[in-house]
């Protein structure tokens, strides 16, 4: 398959094509050797190939943030926002993933990750208190049992 500056009959190199808005979409060297990419209308690029068959894809919210990305190598990766645009989840295609929670003031309270880390500073609400309160008066119960005994 001949390269496009082949079937143009371009000599000079390097060889560019930019689209409207300025974006390098392709641009090829004299020994064979190019690569393609494709943008959105918001100016994200969305997909890369080069002439060695590698490529790559990605997609983006409403926001621009990336929340898909796959390659020609099989790797993918997810990524999920909150209506805050805070990263709250992501994950890959070798098994690895973190999750994170937000307050409304948007500090990060809550990160899990698969590796078995857990950081949890949320609020405790006032039924965890109640049961901290009655666990404390068990263990008092039960140590005034045994006193007696």
């Amino acid at each position: 398959m001949k390269t496009i500056a082949q079937q143009l009959g371009i000599t000079k190199f390097p060889f560019y094509i930019k689209d409207d808005n300025g974006n390098l979409i392709y641009h090829e060297y004299s020994d064979g050797w190019w690569e393609k990419r494709e943008f959105d209308a918001e100016g994200n690029e969305v997909y890369y190939e080069n002439s060695t068959g590698y490529w790559w894809k990605k997609e983006f919210d409403a926001e621009g943030n990336a929340v898909y990305y796959e390659d020609s190598d099989g790797y993918w990766q997810k990524h999920q926002f909150d209506d805050a645009n805070n990263s709250v989840y992501y994950e890959t295609s070798n098994g690895y993933w973190w999750k994170r929670e937000f307050d409304a003031e948007g500090d990060e309270v809550y990160y899990e990750r698969s590796t078995g880390y857990i950081f949890d500073n949320r609020p405790k609400g006032k039924a965890m208190a109640k049961v901290t309160e009655a666990r404390k008066l068990l263990e008092q119960a039960e140590k005034e049992l045994k006193e007696q005994a």
